[in-house]
């Protein structure tokens, strides 16, 4: 019995053997290289991306340049052609860092003061809004008694509180300070308030459940769920607060971007005036979009509806 098992073991090693010859030589190692033309494709879909962001603008902005030049190089002509506000303020564009003392300083200067005012005004407006925003979306009493008040006070322009804010502060600085506050505190009251409104029934329901302290409450449910309508309020906020410091400025004086423009119209210089104006235009949308970009990274891609 055990010859037969042997004999039967024997004979199929070597039908597997037959069956699945052993290599002589080692297997060979190839290295992977990757598709090209996947590669190609993506750089290729990556340029026209780039082509159809860039494209459209530069089209748009040619042409209004070519109009603009063609309007204004006829005799008679009010505003300066393209070439010669170039021309004519080659200077103030070429060094914005010269600083000669007193308001005669370079366009870097003039516009950072400006911007240190917004960033402190502003910052006010947010921590301010923010919180009365909440307060409003909460509670109906407060909604009830502080909407009215609200929604009479944000129609008032921006240079209307300027003389008021005058008397009141008897300074420049604090005067500017003051008026970027309250004309950019509006969007932000109203965005928070209709966010914690909409917060869904179920999540205060929740909170109730598992008995959350306010501060919970506040930190894990109604920060998270209005982040999108907040920062809707402080890109529009932050817009406001970079018109009214220019318009401020033109009132109070030193230095500034706002105070600058005033300056080179009472000096008869229309090319400063231009190229001030699309330095304004310029960083008021840099700071839309960074205002973007933060509530777009802070509410992980949600933005209000």
């Amino acid at each position: 019995m055990q010859a037969a098992a042997k004999a039967t073991l024997s004979a199929a090693t070597v039908s597997v053997a037959n069956a699945v010859p052993v290599p002589e030589s080692s297997a060979e190692i190839v290295t992977f290289r990757p598709p090209v033309r996947p590669a190609l494709e993506r750089a290729m879909e990556i340029a026209r991306h780039v082509v159809s962001v860039v494209l459209p603008p530069l089209i748009v902005l040619s042409l209004t340049l070519f109009v603009w030049q063609l309007l204004c190089s006829e005799p008679g002509a009010r505003l300066p052609p393209p070439t010669k506000v170039v021309a004519d303020a080659w200077d103030f564009i070429a060094d914005p860092f010269y600083d000669n003392g007193g308001i005669d300083k370079g366009a870097f200067w003039q516009i950072s003061k400006s911007l240190g005012r917004v960033a402190i005004g502003f910052s006010l407006a947010a921590v301010v809004g923010i919180a009365l925003g909440v307060l409003v979306g909460q509670s109906t009493w407060a909604m009830r008694g502080l909407d009215p008040i609200f929604q009479v006070l944000r129609t008032v322009p921006p240079l209307a509180w300027l003389p008021l804010s005058l008397a009141g502060f008897r300074h420049a600085d604090p005067s500017a300070l003051f008026v970027i506050f309250i004309t950019s505190i509006w969007p932000i009251i109203i965005n928070t308030s209709v966010g914690v409104r909409n917060i869904p029934q179920d999540y205060r329901n929740v909170a109730a459940v598992i008995r959350l302290s306010w501060w919970e409450v506040f930190y894990k449910i109604t920060l998270p769920a209005t982040v999108p309508y907040i920062f809707t309020g402080l890109r529009i906020g932050v817009g406001l607060s970079w018109l009214a410091i220019v318009a401020a400025e033109m009132l109070i004086g030193g230095v500034g971007i706002g105070f600058f423009i005033w300056d080179a119209w009472n000096s008869s210089r229309i090319s400063d005036i231009i190229v001030a104006l699309v330095y304004i235009g310029i960083v008021g949308f840099l700071l839309d979009k960074l205002i973007a970009t933060v509530g777009h990274f802070v509410s992980h891609g949600v933005s209000a509806q």
